[in-house]
């Protein structure tokens, strides 16, 4: 994992959130610890995946100024962990039943049920203690980012919900959609503006509209790619019984709705000093999300 480091640019966004992926798990470390269920957290964290939750939560705050560095860096671990404990738990015979996640065994399977529900867990403590862990932060600003994680975490309308959704008989698909995907979208935007002192409400709409194009793009590559690609199993939707976006408006209709919501969400941000470099990282993630859809810019 430092070796993976130590090839980065030291001012690259991702060594950035990587480091402070180290850092947070660092906190779980100690000689009393039971091993297994500590390299589980490892596992678990790293290699990660696109970290695309934290890079636009980092990419906020920058934009607004990051005048509190070692908050942003603590709020874009805290929103990885929350995200990686999310796919732990996802991944469970209980729900999706999944044996591969990011092209490597599910935890489940390569360290049983037990400890991949304790591993979930852990995660998701560990997440708020490390918001509560930072030196000199602002109180005020850390207390605000606990209260948006734990909003779009649980319940009534965060991930919980989503995956909740599942279980109803009927599926409000909206609310499945906002809970299941945009949530940590919306806790992305919001924790990077309160992360740099801006107030959190004007980031909402960002948030939702990323979580929004992320589920139809989602939808689209469980159709259209394989588990090779995937790096996890595909046609999960369709074995499921998942609405989802291909199923209502087809192939080509759900990309012209990706194409359409990428281009609102550029619309809607925020006034603030890094405004055109945010709308660059937009488009980034949005080739990085569905690289066959062109992105507004190049429509």
């Amino acid at each position: 994992m430092v070796h993976i480091l130590e090839k980065l640019p030291k001012n690259s966004l991702f060594g950035r959130i990587e480091d402070a992926m180290i850092r947070a798990l660092a906190l779980s470390r100690s000689t009393e610890a039971p091993e297994k269920l500590l390299s589980a957290l490892q596992y678990a964290t790293f290699p990660g995946g696109a970290r695309i939750r934290p890079t636009i939560l980092t990419s906020v705050a920058m934009a607004c100024g990051d005048d509190q560095p070692k908050l942003t860096d603590a709020a874009a671990a805290a929103l990885e962990l929350i995200h990686c404990a999310s796919l732990v738990h996802d991944d469970l015979p209980c729900f999706d039943n999944a044996d591969v996640r990011r092209g490597k065994a599910a935890v489940h399977r390569a360290y049983s049920e037990p400890l991949a529900v304790l591993t979930g867990d852990s995660l998701i403590v560990l997440a708020f203690a490390v918001l509560a862990s930072v030196p000199n932060a602002d109180c005020a600003r850390a207390m605000t980012l606990v209260r948006i994680l734990a909003r779009q975490t649980g319940m009534p309308n965060g991930i919980c919900a989503g995956q909740g959704w599942e279980s109803e008989d009927k599926i409000d698909l909206s609310a499945y959609h906002r809970s299941k995907t945009g949530a940590l979208f919306v806790a992305a935007t919001q924790m990077g503006a309160v992360a740099a002192g801006q107030d959190a409400e004007p980031w909402y709409e960002l948030g939702a509209r990323i979580g929004e194009a992320f589920q139809v793009a989602d939808d689209l590559r469980d159709v259209m790619f394989s588990e090779e690609e995937l790096g996890k199993p595909a046609g999960q939707d369709s074995l499921h019984s998942r609405p989802n976006a291909v199923a209502q408006l087809g192939v080509d209709g759900a990309k012209s709705r990706l194409k359409d919501i990428l281009a609102g969400a550029i619309a809607s941000i925020p006034s603030c000093p890094g405004e055109a470099q945010l709308a660059q990282m937009v488009t980034l993630q949005a080739k990085k999300i569905m690289p066959d859809v062109k992105t507004p810019s190049e429509v």
